[in-house]
């Protein structure tokens, strides 16, 4: 999730409920507190030209990492924590949100890190610092209140961030370390998929031919780069009054991968979103089409046309149901709470329904 300052046009929409409930901050949640003596009393000591007095407050997105607005009465500054409490050895990694976005300052649009904490005494856990961007985040990916210009505006900005993101040379920049070079596909296909029988709750053949087929058919990976892998819309700031990219935000799933797989799992909306599967919806909501959406990727990117494209789509809705699936297990099991999970597990197999439509166009 986001997790940087929105402002939202009220229009009582379902839309608009969800950008009010995780836009902007509020008081910092129960059993999240930091003390914020101790914390300033660092800052002062590590933070060159901070001045306190310090006032916390805590973004009411950023659910997985708490993340916290510290303000000042010069400046504004963001602390992104891991949560509290036991947690497994490679949740949570706010070293590896802290590094990747210190190497990608300048190259691409990121907020300015500070310093990375790795004491637990000064905020309970390991946090990091960075700049405020005060901007909007647009939670649904049709961007409501914008006009058809707009949106096609919006969606040049977002994409001109991903093609800068894979355009780095992440050797160049610090990052050869930041994850295993080649076989990206076939490493999520095998982890998705032991996730999934771990956790299945009933029989579905076209997950069963989907384990079987995608690991057999994974195009030849090219290049690699760094990816996001959960790039959107609401994981990014805008300009307040301009379709300007201010910002890429929630770095939990970067990695190094394959960049035509991180484009396609961007591309998903239109797939799942029925205004956007049709031609004429797109023109008048001012969205490209997936065509040309992927056309300006190509020739952003001067690549060729995706040929294994369909390839791509079969593995994401994949990869979707396999995460579903996941988290369905994890209630049954105990180790989870849910009040959405029936609706999840009805989501299963129609993902893989759909991974398996797409895959059968290459057999």
């Amino acid at each position: 999730m986001g997790y940087h300052h929105a402002g939202a046009k009220t229009d009582g929409s379902v839309a608009e409920d969800v950008q009010n409930m995780f836009s902007g901050t509020g008081k910092v949640r129960a059993g999240q507190e930091i003390d914020v003596q101790r914390l300033e009393q660092y800052l002062h000591a590590e933070l060159p030209g901070f001045a306190g007095p310090l006032t916390i407050e805590q973004f009411n997105g950023g659910q997985s990492n708490p993340t916290y607005l510290l303000i000042t009465p010069d400046k504004k500054y963001v602390l992104r924590r891991k949560p509290p409490g036991k947690l497994l050895p490679s949740a949570h990694a706010v070293d590896r949100e802290y590094k990747v976005i210190s190497a990608l300052h300048g190259h691409v649009p990121v907020a300015k890190s500070y310093l990375l904490c790795e004491d637990d005494s000064v905020a309970g856990t390991m946090f990091y610092v960075m700049d405020f961007l005060d901007g909007r985040i647009i939670w649904d990916g049709i961007a409501p209140d914008a006009e058809p210009a707009e949106r096609k505006a919006l969606y040049r900005a977002l994409l001109g961030g991903m093609i800068a993101l894979h355009k780095v040379d992440y050797e160049a920049v610090g990052l050869a370390d930041y994850g295993k070079p080649g076989n990206y596909v076939l490493r999520q296909i095998s982890r998705w998929s032991k996730q999934y029988l771990a956790s299945v709750t009933e029989q579905i053949d076209a997950m069963d031919t989907l384990i079987k087929w995608l690991p057999e058919n994974i195009p030849e990976e090219g290049r690699t780069c760094v990816v996001h892998g959960d790039y959107r819309l609401d994981n990014t700031v805008m300009h307040a009054e301009r379709t300007e990219l201010l910002g890429i935000l929630d770095w939990e799933l970067g990695t190094l991968g394959n960049p035509l797989a991180d484009f396609s799992y961007h591309c998903m909306q239109w797939y799942a979103n029925p205004a956007l599967r049709d031609e004429k919806s797109c023109r008048e909501l001012g969205m490209p089409t997936i065509d040309e959406y992927r056309e300006w990727y190509c020739e952003g990117m001067g690549i060729a046309p995706i040929e294994d494209w369909y390839f791509y789509i079969a593995f994401n809705n994949f990869k979707l149901a396999c995460i579903l699936q996941g988290i369905i297990g994890r209630v049954r099991d105990g180790t989870a709470t849910s009040v959405h999970a029936e609706r999840r597990a009805a989501e299963v197999r129609p993902l893989a329904e759909r991974a398996l439509h797409f895959a059968q166009k290459l057999m």
